[in-house]
C-alpha cells in the first residue's frame, strides 16, 4: 500500500517549515566551517611566519633586513647565496652538504636494518629474557644523553675515531635508536600474522618472510623512522661539534657557525642564505613522504 503525499495547505505548510530548518541547518553549518578554516588559516600564518620572513629575509641587504618586518624585499637580491656558498673558509658550502650526506644516509639505513631486525625479534619470537630486555630497552629511553657521551668519546678515542664520521653513524647499524625499536614493534603487533604464517607454509624461511611479507607491510613506519633519524640528523649540532675538530669535515650543522664570528659585524642575509639551503632537504623530503609518515605514526600507535 503506498502513501499518499500530504497536499493540503497544512502539508504543504510543515514542508515548507522543515526545508527551511534544513537550509538554516545548512547555513549555520557552512558558517561554523568557514570560521573554523579561517581560524586555522590564521593559526597557521601565525606558525609559518617566521619560516616565510627566513625565507625572504635571505635575498634582502643587511640594511634592508632590520629596517622592515615585512617578509618580501624591496630590492631582491641572490648576493647573500653567492658569499655564503663561497663561505670563509677553503671550501664551499657545497663540500659541507657533501659531510652532511656522508653522515646522513648510512645512519638512516642503518637504523632501518637494525631497527627492523630488532623490532621483528621482539615482536615475533619468544625467548629467555624478552620481557627483561625489552624492559631495559624501553628504559634507555629515559636516560639522558649527556650521561652517555663521555664513555661514547673515551670508546671512539680508543678505536681511533675522532675527527671522522664513524661515531655518527656506526652505532645506529647497532640498533642504537631505543625510539625507532619500539615504534617498529607497535606498528608489528597492529599487523596479523596470517599472512607470514601462510608464507612459512609456502615454505619460506624467517628471513624471506621477513623481507618479502614483512618489510612491505612495514614501509609506512620505515619511511616514518628514515625521515625522523634524516630530520634529526640535519638538525644535530652537538654529535658534530663533539667528534669532528677538522673543517673540511664539517657537516652542514656546523658550517654555519664558521659564519658567525666573534665580532658583531654578521652577515645576515649570508648565514639566512645557507640556512634556508640547510633546511630545505628536511622540508622536501618530508612533503615528499608525507602521507607515509602520518600513517605510520598513525598506525604505530595501535596495538592489534
Amino acid at each position: 500500500m503506498t502513501a499518499v503525499p500530504d497536499t493540503s495547505a497544512a502539508g504543504r505548510a510543515r514542508i515548507a517549515a522543515a526545508s527551511d530548518v534544513e537550509r538554516r541547518r545548512r547555513r549555520r553549518e557552512k558558517i561554523s566551517a568557514g570560521l573554523r578554516y579561517a581560524l586555522l588559516c590564521v593559526v597557521g600564518l601565525f606558525m609559518l611566519y617566521p619560516l616565510i620572513w627566513l625565507i625572504g629575509a635571505s635575498f634582502k641587504t643587511n640594511q634592508e633586513m632590520f629596517s622592515s618586518a615585512w617578509f618580501w624585499p624591496a630590492n631582491p637580491t641572490v648576493q647573500g647565496y653567492i658569499d655564503g656558498w663561497e663561505t670563509s673558509t677553503p671550501y664551499t658550502f657545497g663540500r659541507f652538504f657533501w659531510n652532511s650526506m656522508c653522515i646522513v644516509i648510512p645512519k638512516v639505513i642503518g637504523t632501518a636494518v637494525s631497527s627492523t631486525l630488532v623490532a621483528y625479534g621482539f615482536a615475533r619470537f619468544e625467548f629467555p629474557g624478552k620481557k627483561a630486555l625489552f624492559a631495559v630497552l624501553i628504559a634507555t629511553l629515559l636516560l639522558p644523553d649527556v650521561v652517555t657521551r663521555i664513555p661514547q668519546y673515551l670508546l671512539f678515542r680508543e678505536l681511533g675515531w675522532l675527527d671522522t664520521f664513524l661515531p655518527l653513524f656506526v652505532p645506529q647499524f647497532l640498533a642504537w635508536e631505543a625510539f625507532f625499536v619500539f615504534m617498529l614493534v607497535q606498528f608489528l603487533r597492529a599487523i596479523p600474522r596470517d599472512i607470514e604464517e601462510a608464507a612459512r607454509v609456502d615454505g619460506a624461511n624467517t628471513f624471506q618472510t621477513l623481507i618479502y611479507v614483512v618489510v612491505p607491510m612495514l614501509a609506512p613506519a620505515l619511511i616514518s623512522v628514515c625521515l625522523f633519524q634524516f630530520m634529526w640528523t640535519m638538525n644535530d649540532f652537538l654529535g658534530p661539534l663533539i667528534y669532528i675538530s677538522s673543517i673540511e669535515n664539517y657537516p652542514v650543522s656546523l658550517a654555519l657557525r664558521l659564519a658567525i664570528d666573534t665580532t658583531e659585524a654578521f652577515n645576515w642575509n649570508q648565514i639566512l642564505a645557507m640556512t634556508v639551503l640547510a633546511l630545505a632537504p628536511s622540508l622536501i623530503v618530508f612533503f615528499l613522504a608525507q602521507k607515509y609518515f602520518i600513517k605510520g605514526i598513525s598506525t604505530g600507535g595501535v596495538k592489534g
